[in-house]
Order: C-alpha cells, then sequence, then structure tokens
C-alpha cells in the first residue's frame, strides 16, 4: 500500500513538474515563435511583390527590409501593401491579401499586382492544409508560378480570373488547374474572382479621384 502511495506521489510530482516546466519554456519560446511568424509572412509579401532580399536573413531583418520598402494603406475594407524602393517615390507593385476555404482548411494567401492594378505580378499561399501531391500543389513553383504577366480582368476589362483544365489553350486572365484536385481549383478560383471585383472597385475609386 504504501509502495503504492510513493508512486501515485511521485507520478503527481513529476508531473507537476513537468507542467511546470513546459509552462515556463512556452512563454520563453512564444515572443520568438511570433517573431518567426511574422518575418514568414513578411517574406511571402516581399516575394510576391519583388522586393529584392537575402533568402537566409533572419525574421527581423525581414520585417526591417519590409518596413523601408512597403506601406501599408486602407481603402474601404481592402488592406493595400504598396511596394516603394527605397529612395524612390513612385510605386512599383500593389499586394493585397486573401483567404477562404479551401477543400480541407482555410487557404490564405497574397497577390501582388503591377500599378495598373491589372496585371499579375505574383502570388504567394502562405497557409493551406490540402490534400499533398493533389491540392497542396497550389503552394508550388509550376502552379504560381503560372500568375506572373496574368491579369485578373478579362477581354472586356471586366473582373475575373479562370483556373483552366490542363490542355485547354489559357487566355490572357486564366492558368492551369490542378489536375485532380478539381473542388481546390475551384475554391481558388472563388477567391481570386471575389479579389478580381474587389481590385477594380478600389481601381473605379481611384479613376474617380484623379479626374
Amino acid at each position: 500500500m504504501r509502495a503504492d502511495l510513493r508512486t501515485v506521489v511521485f507520478a503527481a510530482l513529476f508531473g507537476t513538474i513537468c507542467a511546470v516546466i513546459l509552462t515556463v519554456v512556452g512563454r520563453w519560446a512564444a515572443p520568438h515563435r511570433a517573431a518567426n511568424e511574422k518575418g514568414e509572412e513578411m517574406r511571402n509579401y516581399l516575394t510576391a511583390l519583388g522586393v529584392p532580399f537575402d533568402a537566409k536573413v533572419s525574421a527581423g531583418d525581414l520585417i526591417s527590409v519590409f518596413d523601408r520598402n512597403v506601406r501599408v494603406g486602407t481603402n474601404g475594407n481592402l488592406v493595400l501593401y504598396t511596394y516603394v524602393p527605397e529612395g524612390t517615390t513612385d510605386p512599383e507593385a500593389i499586394a493585397v491579401s486573401f483567404a477562404g476555404m479551401g477543400l480541407w482548411g482555410p487557404v490564405k494567401g497574397v497577390l501582388a499586382l503591377e500599378p495598373d492594378l491589372k496585371t499579375i505580378r505574383g502570388l504567394r499561399f502562405y497557409q493551406q492544409e490540402e490534400t499533398p501531391g493533389l491540392g497542396g500543389e497550389i503552394g508550388s513553383d509550376w502552379f504560381v508560378g503560372q500568375f506572373k504577366g496574368k491579369r485578373i480582368v478579362d477581354d472586356s476589362d471586366e473582373p475575373g480570373f479562370k483556373l483552366v483544365k490542363q490542355g485547354t489553350t489559357p487566355d490572357r486572365n486564366s492558368v492551369d488547374a490542378i489536375t485532380g484536385a478539381t473542388m481546390t481549383s475551384d475554391r481558388v478560383q472563388n477567391m481570386l474572382q471575389d479579389l478580381a471585383r474587389k481590385v477594380a472597385a478600389e481601381r473605379m475609386n481611384r479613376h474617380g479621384r484623379s479626374e
């Protein structure tokens, strides 16, 4: 009986000590984890916008590069990340974030546009839980690389973007979808179409203000 009691007491003490250690380590690591997450977020914006930076820099350096080159502003519900190279005054690119539900979970990304707010400069997906080898390919270089130089408007200058079946002749506002990942492709298309409409509204506001 005494042996059983000692075992219970030892287990309770050991569990308490482990819990305390984990709590202390978690609190110590939290700021570092937050800084790394922030740096990774900045990496995605900088990459999409085409801002030059050393790929091996620390999270802190990434944030510094971002702060020196990117101006953040809002227009209604749209947050604009404008790339104005350090030492210059003219915007070189503008990025907007987007988010929606994929097949298995949230999908988040950033789309960078040329100053005309029509031509795509770069695209990055920084959060997704899609099936590896299928929908998860939205984060691959071959997929996002298709978007550069495409437009988020059709031939009639109306907002919209399409993901089409591979083998279909693409036009200026479409790219190849992912074979075997129809639902993920459709949901990404919906996100980009919605974003195109929001950007079109911003473009119209700018045009109105310039008159």
